[in-house]
């Protein structure tokens, strides 16, 4: 168990952002090699791994959603928890990673892969090139210690844009911090209803008649949006509320946006979150996010990220979404479309279901409203696949927390189920 937190912690200190993973790639590279692996990496930089005669490989991604002051990760252990200071903690996947380098240091007979950003439209796994040696694969990127996964949710990221009217004039200028929003998860934590600071401030500004002079909220296209930072003119002073600490600036001439008012209607007329529910598997089975809301080359960007474990449903969404914006005379584009990946044979998940049973007979499996890439690397080749992980709370967001008896667990069940298929 020690030893499995120590390989975390090294993780944490070797920058590993998605679309910045060149330093963990060679570390992880290294250390296969150093425990006698043979080792591949593609054009993508997923690592292929293996010695011996392996029946089951095991899988994570490496990149993590970066938040806060990461990659710089100060993790330390509270209430028996794993966090980390002012940061993501990047125990998605991390925690995935550790135990993958503990069972290539502990096992003869051992497949491992390694995938690349896997948190920006799961690039590395939609181009992968290693085939696998075992036709049985154990991904170990979820986030609750009672469940098997057999089958996740497909997503669709979705942007739109418009000219903005940009004039110059004097007024009551103010500055508005987004405060107290939790962030977290698009997929997982959607069903909490969690406010997000591009809703609240587009709500604080129209309540308050307010012209935008600048506007920038959100972190990540997969992210439930936490931070946002706004300039704007108003004809009486706004106050201050639970979500943004305001500072006045003076009444100063500068820049605004003219068409200040499609953008609070486009924010304001958006239904975030929950689209449909599935009571039958009582699960979120529709989604959609906005992510972000920002300035870029006098133009006005939305990015959203939508999700469905209904295939047909997610393709409704993201035409939907796409004529929402068009019909507000956006230009709009979608990409990184993926299907929701649906298990027609569950045997291997009951397999696993029933190491877990021996530690909790409540354990059960189940269908995740996320992205894993169990999906994709199947239909590249015929594999049985489910989902196993610790308890991760708030991931993809700077209260992101990692359960340690939790990991203990899950330690115990997967070195369990290696020593089977020596």
């Amino acid at each position: 168990m020690q030893e499995i937190i120590q390989n975390f912690k090294q993780i944490t200190q070797i920058p590993h952002c998605s679309f910045n993973t060149q330093a963990l790639k060679n570390f992880l590279v290294d250390f296969a090699k150093e425990h006698n692996c043979h080792v591949s990496i593609d054009e993508a930089g997923n690592i292929h791994a293996y010695k011996g005669k392996p029946k089951i490989c095991l899988q994570s991604h490496y990149d993590m959603v970066c938040m806060g002051e990461a990659p710089n990760i100060q993790m330390y252990e509270d209430d028996g928890y794993l966090k980390a200071k002012n940061s993501s903690l990047g125990a998605d996947n991390g925690i995935g990673v550790s135990l993958m380098m503990q069972a290539l240091k502990d096992f003869d007979n051992i497949e491992c892969l390694f995938t690349n950003d896997e948190e920006v439209g799961l690039c590395g796994v939609n181009n992968l090139k290693h085939t696998l040696i075992a036709n049985k694969l154990l991904n170990l990127d979820h986030e609750s210690d009672n469940e098997v996964v057999i089958g996740c949710a497909g997503g669709v990221d979705i942007f739109a844009s418009f000219d903005l009217e940009i004039d110059e004039k004097e007024g009551e200028c103010y500055e508005l911090e987004a405060i107290n929003f939790k962030g977290g998860h698009s997929g997982i934590d959607i069903i909490k209803n969690i406010k997000t600071s591009i809703k609240e401030a587009g709500y604080f500004l129209a309540k308050n008649k307010a012209t935008i002079c600048e506007f920038k909220a959100g972190e990540r296209i997969n992210s439930i949006p936490k931070h946002a930072k706004i300039i704007a003119f108003f004809d009486t002073p706004p106050k201050e509320n639970e979500h943004f600490k305001i500072n006045y600036l003076g009444k100063i001439k500068r820049k605004y946006y003219k068409n200040s008012q499609k953008i609070l209607d486009l924010i304001n007329a958006f239904a975030q979150g929950v689209r449909t529910f599935n009571h039958q598997l009582n699960l979120v089975q529709t989604s959609i996010n906005l992510s972000l809301a920002y300035e870029k080359d006098e133009k006005f960007h939305f990015e959203l990220f939508a999700r469905s474990n209904d295939l047909q449903e997610l393709h409704h969404i993201e035409l939907e979404t796409l004529t929402y914006f068009k019909m507000q005379n956006c230009t709009v584009s979608s990409a990184n479309f993926y299907p929701p990946w649906v298990n027609k044979d569950t045997q291997f998940g009951e397999e696993i279901l029933s190491y877990f049973k021996k530690e909790n007979p409540n354990a059960k499996l189940y269908t995740i409203h996320a992205g894993l890439e169990c999906g994709i690397i199947s239909e590249k080749q015929p594999l049985e696949c489910c989902s196993i992980g610790p308890n991760i709370h708030s991931p993809h967001s700077t209260d992101e927390k990692c359960e340690i008896a939790s990991i203990e667990k899950i330690s115990t069940i997967l070195f369990n189920i290696l020593k089977k298929y020596q």
